[in-house]
């Protein structure tokens, strides 16, 4: 049994969106954000590329970087729902997907829903939460659907998780086995902001934050924005050269575990989006290249060797495209 989902506006979406319209519109919405967040206008981008790419991303730094207050800030000029869920050792599966719950006056059970049901939901310290939580969180990005006791219901559109990590602290967690990070499209690091950037984020909260933030789109209109990005052409040189990186990951001596056929796909829709969000109607090589790292950097396993002589995941990416033939 299935259950129409809140998908909103389904039935009317409106006329297809343009690749003009696609550009012009997200260049706003980064425009918007960085009314607010001070520099990390290439996570903004990139976060946008998985939202229209129907994509989940998963964004690690140190505590007090802004994570949560991006991912609020962004589903607030889209016009979407916004749920958080802070993730402890004693989450439990109905806490994230809902429950039934009975009602003494009727003598019914009626279905309360979790915070997956939402277009945008923030999975803060994803690794804090024990194995049969986040396998319940991951089927519900891969899915897009919620099954209770033999009745499914669907998510609503567009729908994307961004999971939050601390690579500092590891007591007590429970990280992600590479098979589980797969499933998401990005890995995003953030880093400490720059000089002239903290003093601008002092400067900005001595002031007063800005709370006239517009609301640039709504569900409906984003639906009609990842249709658009599908439509972006792919030239036959695109496909191989997309097909050369993966593969070249799988046969580098360095690499004990290389890019899967899911990798491809990835970097393929991405440099889709990319390329749409940049006023282009075709994929050019440098879409692909610029989006390998967020793309690869939490798929690949280097070997303990490789490792021990000092050599990164991303250093590894960067060697393997300086040496395979980028298309003209």
């Amino acid at each position: 049994m299935t259950l129409g989902a809140s998908q909103q506006g389904k039935g009317s979406m409106g006329p297809p969106m343009t690749i003009d319209e696609v550009h012009a519109l997200t260049s706003e919405i980064v425009r918007e954000c960085s009314r607010v967040i001070v520099g990390k206008v290439d996570i903004l981008r990139d976060v946008l590329i998985a939202f229209l790419s129907n994509g989940h991303v998963v964004l690690e730094g140190v505590p007090g970087l802004a994570k949560t207050y991006m991912a609020r800030t962004f589903a607030s000029i889209l016009g979407c729902a916004f749920k958080r869920i802070q993730l402890t050792v004693d989450t439990l599966p109905a806490d994230l997907l809902g429950s039934n719950v009975f009602n003494q006056q009727t003598g019914e059970f009626w279905f309360r829903k979790g915070p997956v049901f939402a277009n945008l939901v923030l999975a803060d310290e994803i690794n804090r939460c024990p194995p049969k939580s986040q396998s319940a969180l991951l089927e519900v990005m891969e899915e897009r659907q919620v099954s209770i006791e033999g009745v499914t219901m669907k998510l609503p559109e567009p729908f994307l998780i961004i999971a939050t990590q601390n690579p500092v602290e590891q007591e007590g967690t429970y990280p992600l086995p590479e098979a589980q990070l797969d499933r998401f499209m990005f890995r995003l690091i953030l880093d400490y902001p720059t000089s002239s950037e903290e003093a601008e984020v002092i400067r900005r909260k001595h002031i007063g934050e800005a709370t006239d933030l517009r609301v640039l789109t709504d569900p409906q209109t984003l639906v009609r924005m990842q249709q658009a990005c599908k439509t972006v052409y792919l030239e036959e040189d695109i496909i191989n050269y997309i097909r050369d990186i993966i593969v070249r990951t799988r046969n580098d001596p360095q690499i004990l575990l290389g890019g899967s056929p899911r990798a491809s796909l990835v970097l393929m829709s991405a440099s889709k989006t990319r390329a749409a969000m940049n006023g282009r109607d075709y994929v050019v090589p440098e879409d692909v290249r610029k989006l390998c790292i967020q793309t690869l950097n939490h798929r690949l396993i280097l070997k303990p060797e490789a490792e021990l002589e000092g050599m990164t995941v991303e250093r590894v990416i960067t060697k393997i495209l300086g040496e395979v033939d980028c298309p003209k």
